[in-house]
């Protein structure tokens, strides 16, 4: 450590482990959540159907991207979540009220280009 009590930037293959190791731990934090979970198990589920009904590689990957995607912007939304609640843990706040609702936003957009994706896949 360094004598303000931050640790010494990890460089190289240290850095690379460091990096994997942090973001393990946020896909344990994020597994807590049980949109994840709903989200998660519905990917998985529509990756499924897609294969079984013969959609295409390509196809498949363009919904796997998305749903990777959406996987991450549930992770920011989690975080703010976990900001706001530290900073406005007991009284309701407008700060608070407009973070979540913009970080619900977000995963709502995500979901509504999930769905056009599969729309034209279908359509097409």
């Amino acid at each position: 450590m360094t004598g303000d009590g931050i640790p010494p930037r990890k460089t190289g293959l240290a850095h690379f482990a460091a990096a994997a190791s942090y973001s393990a731990a946020g896909l344990k934090r994020l597994a807590q959540e049980s949109a994840f979970r709903q989200e998660a198990l519905a990917g998985l589920a529509i990756l499924l159907a897609m294969a079984v009904l013969g959609a295409s590689v390509g196809e498949m990957l363009g919904f796997f991207a998305l749903l990777c995607l959406l996987i991450a912007v549930e992770a920011l939304n989690t975080a703010i979540e976990v900001v706001v609640d530290h900073l406005a843990p007991k009284e309701w706040a407008r700060f608070a009220k407009e973070a979540k609702d913009l970080g619900s936003l977000a995963v709502a957009m995500t979901i509504t280009a999930i769905g056009a994706y599969l729309l034209w896949v279908i359509l097409a």
